[in-house]
């Protein structure tokens, strides 16, 4: 009830813009569960609109391009941040898309951006996206987290993955996953995108208590054409 309205931009967005095969969809882990950086290959995940499969194929081509990625489902078995994007795009696409999950639990600078340019490489011709799940700022007034969050939504818009990641730590910011917003940032320099902001929320708008919120944020990443 608190991000499903600004997350819906970002869908809306992509609704705009044809059916792809595959989403590969990057999220942070926040039950310590599996490996650090971790990566479905094969199956299905279910919800109550259906299964949706996993690209094997493309999961392997990734991996091939990083050594820091490791096939572990038990990082995803509890983990909601990549979940909760099925329904979205089961309410645009059905089940006639695959996925690929993959889930930080570790969040440095390097290994994030080594997932972004291994993205860039392996997705390459395919008819695939990428959509990365974070909250922003946590449990501050609503005025304070703007402020931060502002500060590094600037950074994402200007596809400086660094910039972004330095903003985070300086400004002690809690997005909970601002790994997987570096590694589609990379992705997003190495495909020659464009990135806007959407749309700017926070957890205050649905409850009227502004005085410790969590914040949200919808950005595109669209190729030049």
């Amino acid at each position: 009830m608190y991000s499903g309205p600004v997350a819906a931009h970002s869908f809306y967005n992509l609704s705009l813009d044809g059916k792809p095969d595959t989403v590969v969809l990057l999220g942070p882990n926040h039950t310590g569960y599996g490996s650090a950086l971790a990566i479905t290959r094969e199956g299905a995940w279910q919800t109550p609109l259906g299964n949706v499969e996993i690209d094997t194929a493309l999961a392997d081509a990734i991996r091939s391009k990083t050594n820091v990625l490791d096939v572990d489902d038990v990082a995803h078995k509890y983990e909601h941040s990549l979940e909760v994007q099925l329904p979205f795009l089961q309410y645009l696409y059905g089940c006639s898309f695959k996925i690929v999950p993959i889930c930080f639990m570790m969040q440095d600078y390097e290994s994030a951006v080594e997932i972004g340019r291994a993205l860039t490489e392996a997705i390459d011709a395919t008819n695939s996206v990428v959509i990365a799940s974070s909250d922003m700022t946590h449990y501050e007034s609503a005025k304070q987290a703007k402020a931060k969050d502002e500060a590094a939504l600037k950074e994402a818009v200007a596809l400086n993955a660094k910039g972004f990641y330095d903003t985070i730590e300086a400004n002690n910011i809690t997005a909970c996953g601002y790994a997987p917003i570096m590694s589609l940032i990379t992705y997003a320099v190495g495909v020659s995108a464009n990135a806007e902001l959407l749309a700017y929320h926070n957890s205050g708008d649905i409850t009227g208590d502004y005085s410790s919120v969590v914040g949200y944020a919808a950005i595109s990443f669209r190729k030049q054409v």
